[in-house]
């Protein structure tokens, strides 16, 4: 027995180190592959190099040269390799009609290693510097203003990148989807005459109402507020009377309340926002056609009897709030006046005030 515990515990030594000796050769073979593949490939590209250097090469036949180089050095994810090889041959060979490509994958190497300044500095050289080119069927400046819109820090930037893209290519984007993108970019830099025209533009698209743009939920509702809003408010320098919004949350919700405990349906009218007021149940979109008709709260006033909550619902927010009333009518009886603090930046004097923007009918779902 003792035998067979001695010859068990030798097999199990001779075992591992075969699975140690296995496991090193595995290595040392992957090194020697991974070694002689990179030898293969720097092989290869000073065999295309030297090619490269025949003074009777036609454009294509260069093209393709160039093009293998570059894809050898992107198969290594040799980055600067790449960099260093582009930009010098752009450098020493200033006719070559390829140059805007290979600007173009130099700004592509930069974005592979983080340097997104630096690839925005090309993307933009090639938009001033290069001639347009087509690449398999796309566009290298249209490529080039895709790229920088997206990677551009300032609104400034992004507007200039904007309006190239819609008068460039318009055939080639979605222009209402760019139209509500420029007006936030103007909007954002203060331009607003700039933003005001362009928040038209993307309204006047027969898509406006339906398009869907990712983070912005709300684009139509919003440039539609904005637009309306501001054709309001040009009447209120002539006529102040004609502003409905109130400095304070408190203030509105005081007036409201005021109003509708002495049954005062005309100054409740008076407090309703003049733009895109609605009334709907909850589930309705604000700005569906038949969320927003006209109605004056003398209707509902009389023979009835109106009550409020003390409190602002719990759900109110510091941009938005509802008041629960009760008692307007026999089939709908529960009203929540819906309360909305101004973004309206264009004029400080009124940014930030609140209205009364609507009210929805019904318990809350």
């Amino acid at each position: 027995m003792k035998i067979f515990a001695v010859l068990k515990k030798y097999l199990t030594i001779i075992t591992i180190s075969l699975s140690v000796l296995s496991l090193f050769t595995g290595c040392t073979r992957k090194a020697e592959s991974q070694i002689t593949a990179e030898n293969n490939a720097a092989k290869q590209i000073k065999e295309l190099q030297n090619h490269l250097e025949n003074s009777g090469l036609i454009d294509k036949q260069r093209y393709s040269i160039i093009n293998q180089l570059a894809n050898n050095y992107l198969a290594q994810k040799d980055y600067q390799g790449l960099i260093l090889f582009l930009t010098d041959w752009v450098e020493k060979n200033p006719k070559d009609m390829y140059n805007s490509y290979w600007l173009l994958m130099t700004a592509y190497a930069y974005l592979s290693t983080g340097a997104e300044p630096v690839a925005e500095y090309y993307f933009d050289k090639i938009l001033q510097q290069s001639q347009d080119l087509l690449i398999k069927g796309n566009s290298v400046h249209f490529l080039c203003l895709q790229n920088l819109i997206q990677i551009s820090k300032t609104p400034a930037h992004r507007i200039k990148y904007f309006n190239e893209l819609i008068n460039l290519f318009p055939d080639n984007v979605n222009r209402t989807e760019l139209y509500l993108r420029l007006a936030l970019e103007y909007q954002n830099d203060s331009m607003w005459d700039q933003a005001l025209s362009t928040y038209r533009l993307f309204l006047e698209q027969k898509d406006a109402t339906t398009i869907q743009i990712a983070g912005e939920p709300d684009a139509y509702k919003n440039a539609r507020h904005f637009v309306d809003f501001y054709d309001a408010s040009k009447d209120w320098t002539s006529d102040p009377s004609k502003n409905w919004t109130f400095e304070s949350l408190p203030e509105l919700e005081e007036a409201v309340k005021k109003a509708i405990k002495n049954y005062d349906w005309k100054t409740l009218d008076s407090y309703k926002a003049k733009v895109n007021f609605f009334s709907m149940s909850w589930k309705q979109d604000e700005m569906d056609a038949n969320a927003q008709s006209e109605f004056s709260m003398r209707s509902f006033m009389r023979g009835n009897r109106i009550r409020f909550n003390d409190t602002l619902d719990e759900a109110s927010t510091p941009n938005e709030a509802y008041l629960k009333t009760w008692g307007w009518s026999t089939y709908i009886p529960v009203w929540y006046l819906y309360f909305r603090k101004v973004n309206f930046p264009i004029d400080p004097d009124i940014n930030g005030n609140w209205e009364w923007a609507g009210i929805y009918m019904g318990n809350k779902l």
